[in-house]
């Protein structure tokens, strides 16, 4: 069985989902896929489990009774993944703005390199953002700056949601505990990891705005990460993201 496992959310993704998975499995080194479906009214699911004739033994699908949120799909993935014995598991989009080949950098910088978490930057030395509109621009920047001020986490790109986690990261997290949905989720699991003295590297990557299908972003996504952001600080004062021994 293949070590890697790659966690995939997703909601109406109808013109991307066959054509990432095959992406995904025509990569040199071997990685299983989950899906993760919130009841997409567009028949992605479908398409998932038509494919897993051709994937039997590597491909999967989790299906949800509705919108529930992008934490929550990948705490959801998380747990599954650590309940099947993989070593290292991947966050990636279903929608192509994070190239399937850089999955390899990602593994190999926790592998060869000593990470215990590895981040697909869009804002370190090399890192690029392509098709992007102005305004998109500036939240996402704006909100890994203004994330930074306040957690003082040496993470230049916090809601990032390109990512590599070796088991143990997943395993020393108290998962029950992580409590944001959108943009805050990305920003607490980096936050958890850190503070949990976890080695955490980040790797510059392109990340291209999708040309199928629909953005899921909103502005109750952005105030969730505000807001977040300062919640998670006073937090850390008083508790940790650890499981109790």
């Amino acid at each position: 069985m293949a070590k890697n496992l790659v966690i995939i959310p997703t909601y109406n993704e109808k013109e991307n989902i066959a054509k990432i998975i095959e992406a995904v499995f025509s990569l040199e080194r071997p990685f299983h896929i989950l899906i993760v479906d919130d009841n997409s009214p567009d028949g992605t699911a479908e398409i998932v489990k038509d494919l897993q004739n051709l994937y039997p033994s590597s491909l999967f699908i989790l299906e949800r009774e509705g919108k529930l949120g992008l934490g929550t799909a990948y705490i959801l993935g998380f747990k599954w993944a650590l309940k099947n014995g993989y070593d290292y598991i991947f966050e990636m989009d279903a929608d192509f703005s994070h190239n399937p080949k850089d999955l390899i950098r990602l593994l190999e910088t926790c592998t060869k390199d000593g990470a215990d978490m590895a981040v697909g930057s869009r804002y370190v030395k090399g890192g690029k953002l392509e098709n992007w509109p102005l305004g998109r621009i500036i939240i996402s920047r704006g909100g890994s700056l203004f994330a930074r001020m306040i957690n003082w986490m040496p993470v230049k790109d916090q809601t990032a949601g390109f990512v590599c986690y070796s088991k143990k990261v997943l395993e020393t997290i108290d998962l029950d505990k992580i409590r944001f949905v959108g943009y805050a989720f990305q920003i607490e699991m980096k936050f958890a990891a850190y503070t949990s003295g976890f080695k955490v590297v980040e790797i510059p990557i392109t990340f291209t705005d999708r040309v199928e299908g629909t953005s899921k972003m909103n502005s109750s996504i952005v105030s969730e990460a505000v807001k977040g952001v300062i919640q998670m600080k006073l937090k850390s004062f008083t508790s940790n993201y650890k499981k109790e021994q």
